[in-house]
């Protein structure tokens, strides 16, 4: 890939050949940042794992640094009163399920009650594809509405390893202290590492790199402990 000339005078500054601790990672990510914009940091995590392993879970990050999601919830009766008063974007039942079939897209959270699961199920190849789909893995699919919505208002965010093994979540943006960033991304590698499978081998973080939206890596050095 080409590089631009101001990613390549921001990558004079990273010792390729030093691990660097997050405390350090995180101040040089800062110090090369060379966007006009604030740019979110983002950690990126390779694992060893095989083909038919994966990590998936959430994680709520302590320092929030991005706008408020939009929250729809599935819900009816009770439950949708509870969504209702817990601070939900929007709420219902199968009158939501055919809005978004009809193509109807605003909102960045989806949380379903399990009794709704049969009819929101119609929408898996709509929001399957866009990583929205509520799933008991990452405890949005759950009759504890008001607990779901408190954790995701104060920062909860879902982690998945691709196809290659690697995570990458966003952890912070430049204009943050950086003691918060380095506090948000020693949460999220100490939740990926709780989320180890059984049968893992070896080391389980094979590398650790921290970013900015437009600069170069720099990597960390791997502590799972």
């Amino acid at each position: 890939m080409a590089r631009g000339k101001k990613y390549k005078e921001a990558a004079k500054h990273i010792d390729r050949t030093k691990l660097y601790s997050f405390d350090e990672a995180v101040a040089l990510v800062k110090k090369v940042a060379f966007a006009k914009f604030d740019e979110t940091v983002e950690i990126s995590l390779n694992l060893s794992l095989k083909k038919s392993q994966n990590v998936r879970d959430t994680v709520v990050l302590p320092h929030q640094f991005s706008q408020e999601k939009r929250v729809l919830v599935f819900a009816k009766g009770e439950k949708a009163q509870e969504a209702l008063d817990a601070g939900a974007t929007y709420v219902g039942d199968v009158d939501l399920v055919e809005k978004i079939r009809g193509g109807w897209m605003e909102f960045d959270v989806a949380v379903a009650t399990p009794d709704m699961m049969k009819d929101v199920g119609r929408l898996g190849p709509i929001l399957g594809r866009r990583g929205l789909m509520p799933n008991p893995k990452t405890q949005t699919v759950t009759f504890d509405i008001k607990g779901a919505l408190a954790e995701l208002k104060q920062g909860r965010v879902e982690f998945r390893s691709d196809k290659t093994g690697v995570v990458h979540l966003a952890v912070g943006k430049v204009s943050m202290d950086d003691d918060k960033i380095v506090e948000n991304a020693e949460i999220v590698l100490a939740e990926v590492v709780r989320r180890k499978p059984a049968d893992a081998k070896g080391d389980f973080v094979k590398s650790i790199a921290l970013s900015s939206t437009m600069g170069p890596g720099v990597m960390v050095a791997v502590k799972e402990s």
